[in-house]
């Protein structure tokens, strides 16, 4: 089996597996390992398929992408990275994926102005930089009535989950730890 080069992964399920889509990979993009994705994407099955999605931290756009080849109705990518917007764009088009934007913004700003709801949402930000603990907040007003909120972190730093927030699973992976938040609004 061929292997893929750098800045490219693999398309795990749905109408686009093993499609190869490219990423920029010289600025520190971490992509969900093959592996993470699937698990993640299993657990996901029963709610996916109608999802409207948000990829905030995109980076290469593993997770949307993903999200929408299992029939995801929409996802928005956040990065306010220009290369790797760019670069999800790119692999939007090659895909003719349709229902998807890209937003080219900070994203904890984006959710202090976005109108939209959310059924499933993807954190994988830049580990060290404390953006899960940014952006966890803020992240209720996002969020449709029983939303899931998958999470990546370094191992030994999982994030406080605010209040409304359950985990409902949790895994480690080699250096990813990993894990599905389920939220609920507080009566």
């Amino acid at each position: 089996m061929a292997q893929r080069g750098e800045g490219r992964l693999r398309v795990i399920g749905g109408q686009w597996r093993s499609r190869v889509i490219e990423f920029d990979a010289a600025h520190g993009v971490r992509p969900t390992p093959d592996r993470v994705r699937q698990t993640v994407f299993d657990w996901l099955t029963p709610v996916i398929d109608g999802a409207r999605c948000l990829d905030l931290f995109a980076g290469s756009g593993a997770l949307g992408v993903e999200a929408l080849s299992r029939g995801a109705a929409h996802c928005v990518f956040v990065e306010e990275g220009r290369r790797q917007a760019a670069a999800i764009r790119a692999a939007l088009a090659v895909l003719k994926a349709q229902h998807a934007e890209v937003s080219e913004i900070d994203a904890a700003f984006y959710l202090t102005q976005t109108p939209h709801r959310f059924d499933v949402v993807f954190l994988d930000p830049p580990y060290g930089k404390g953006l899960l603990e940014r952006v966890l907040p803020d992240l209720a007003a996002v969020l449709a009535p029983r939303a899931w909120v998958y999470l990546e972190w370094p191992p030994g730093a999982m994030p406080a989950l605010p209040v409304g927030f359950e985990l409902f699973r949790e895994k480690k992976a080699g250096q990813v730890c990993f894990g599905l938040a389920r939220y609920q609004q507080p009566a």
